[in-house]
């Protein structure tokens, strides 16, 4: 995921001019990259912390109505695709951290789940099915 425009702001006041290129050059690990633009979510924040500042959160938009048929649907997704976790109490269960990162990132709606219409959240929910639909008909290495 790419660096936020907030993350950017604050890496231009904070950064003295003279170093910022650098700075890049250091998170990116990569010489030909000098400008802000080329950073990614977490490369920024490495950047806001050397210099102090607390590190970007992102706002959390994969929280799920568990009374709503198609959030469960896109959970069940999520694990299908290989996003989950084990819980002891539940057993797998959906990643919402990768969730609410794709949703920023990926998604074709860059909404809260909570805040998505039913039509809006069909268009996720064919979004994901796509992304497992390609994922398993990968040929598998053995």
């Amino acid at each position: 995921m790419e660096a936020t425009k907030q993350q950017k702001q604050i890496i231009h006041i904070v950064v003295p001019k003279p170093i910022k290129e650098e700075m890049v050059q250091w998170a990116t690990d990569d010489n030909d990259k000098i400008s802000t633009s080329d950073l990614t979510f977490d490369q920024a924040n490495e950047i806001l912390k050397k210099f102090g500042k607390e590190p970007h959160k992102l706002a959390f938009w994969a929280t799920f109505d568990k009374n709503n048929a198609q959030h469960r649907y896109i959970l069940s997704l999520c694990v299908q695709y290989g996003w989950w976790e084990k819980k002891l109490k539940y057993g797998r269960v959906a990643n919402l951290e990768k969730l609410n990162e794709w949703l920023h990132d990926k998604s074709p709606v860059k909404k809260a789940l909570k805040k998505m219409e039913p039509d809006e959240l069909t268009t996720v929910i064919n979004a994901l099915s796509s992304m497992m639909l390609k994922q398993n008909s990968k040929p598998k290495v053995r």
